[in-house]
C-alpha cells in the first residue's frame, strides 16, 4: 500500500482503489470539505502525475473523461482549492508523492486501463440528500425532486414567483458556471416543458441560482453534480450494439504466451524489486520482456 499525508489531505492507493481525504489546510476549499472521503476506482483513472515545485509539488490524479459527474459539471473550472483530484505535497515529501505515482501507474498498465473516456459514472457523486445554499438561493434536492429557494438578494421578477420545485424526471441538463471578472456565475437546470428561454440572464431564470464570486460559489457545483449522477449518461451510446467476429489471426496472443500468466509475473517481479533482490536495470529489462509479449 503507498500512502502520502499532508496538511492538503491524505492519498492512499491499495491496488484497486486511491482514496482521498481532505487535510486540515486553510487552502482547502468548502466544496473539498463537503465531499469529504472519495473513493476513486483503478478504471476511473486515465493517468497520474506529480509536479516538484520550488516551495511545493503538486500531485494530480487525471480521471478518465465521464467517470465522475463532478468533473463532468465542471468543466475543468474547478479552482485549486475545490479540485479534489490535487495535492499540495511538501518538497521533504516528494519521495513518498513518486512512489504513490509509480504504483498507480504500474496498477494502470498491469490492469490494461485504457484511458478514454467511458459512458457510464464510475464514481457515485455527492451524497444525497444535499442543501447548498450561495448567491441568490438555495438548492436541496432529496433525489427525487429539486427545490429552488430565494433570498433577499434575489431579483423580485424572479423572486415574486416563489420557490420552485422541479421533477427530477424533468431535468435535461445541468449546467455550472463560476464567476469570471464582471461576468456573474450561475447553476441553472434546464427542465422539460419550461418557456424560459436559453437567453434569459440568471438573474432573473426561475430555473437558475446567480453566483458572484463568493467562497462558497463552488458548492453548487455539488448540487450540480448531485443531480446530474442521477440523470442519464450524456456519452451513453443509443445505437444497438454491434456484435464483432473473431480478432484476425494476427491480432491474438501467441501460442504460450498467457496474458493471465505474463501479469502474474509482472507482480512477482514488482515484489523482488520491492524487497531489493532485483536491480533498476534488471527490473526494467524484464519488465519491457514481459510487456512486449503481451
Amino acid at each position: 500500500m503507498a500512502e502520502i499525508i499532508q496538511k492538503d489531505g491524505t492519498w492512499t492507493f491499495d491496488g484497486d482503489t486511491v482514496r482521498i481525504v481532505p487535510g486540515n489546510d486553510k487552502g482547502v476549499g468548502p466544496l473539498r470539505r463537503a465531499l469529504g472521503e472519495i473513493a476513486v476506482p483503478l478504471q476511473a483513472l486515465a493517468g497520474i502525475s506529480f509536479e516538484a515545485g520550488r516551495k511545493s509539488g503538486r500531485l494530480r490524479l487525471r480521471l478518465r473523461d465521464g467517470a465522475d459527474p463532478l468533473l463532468l459539471v465542471a468543466g475543468g473550472r474547478l479552482d485549486d482549492g475545490s479540485d479534489p483530484y490535487r495535492l499540495t505535497v511538501e518538497n521533504d515529501r516528494a519521495g513518498v508523492a513518486e512512489y504513490l505515482v509509480d504504483e498507480v501507474r504500474n496498477a494502470l498498465l498491469l490492469d490494461g486501463v485504457e484511458p478514454g473516456p467511458v459512458d457510464r459514472y464510475l464514481l457515485p457523486g455527492p451524497a444525497l440528500p444535499i442543501t447548498v445554499s450561495a448567491g441568490d438561493g438555495t438548492v436541496a434536492f432529496d433525489g427525487e425532486r429539486i427545490r429552488l429557494e430565494w433570498n433577499w438578494k434575489t431579483e423580485e421578477s424572479k423572486s415574486s414567483g416563489g420557490a420552485r420545485t422541479i421533477a427530477l424526471a424533468d431535468v435535461e441538463s445541468v449546467e455550472w458556471l463560476p464567476s469570471a471578472g464582471l461576468e456573474n456565475g450561475f447553476l441553472r437546470f434546464r427542465a422539460a416543458g419550461t418557456t424560459v428561454s436559453v437567453s434569459v440572464p440568471p438573474k432573473y431564470d426561475p430555473h437558475a441560482v446567480e453566483l458572484w464570486g463568493f467562497k462558497k460559489d463552488p458548492l453548487m457545483a455539488l448540487a450540480g453534480a448531485a443531480v446530474a449522477a442521477r440523470l442519464p449518461h450524456p456519452y451513453a451510446q443509443t445505437a444497438p450494439a454491434v456484435e464483432l467476429g473473431p480478432a484476425p489471426e494476427d491480432a491474438r496472443p501467441a501460442a504460450g504466451d498467457d496474458p493471465d500468466a505474463l501479469l502474474r509475473r509482472l507482480r512477482e517481479l514488482g515484489g523482488l524489486y520491492e524487497e531489493g533482490i532485483l536491480t533498476d536495470e534488471e527490473f526494467a529489462t524484464a519488465k519491457q520482456a514481459i510487456i512486449r509479449r503481451l
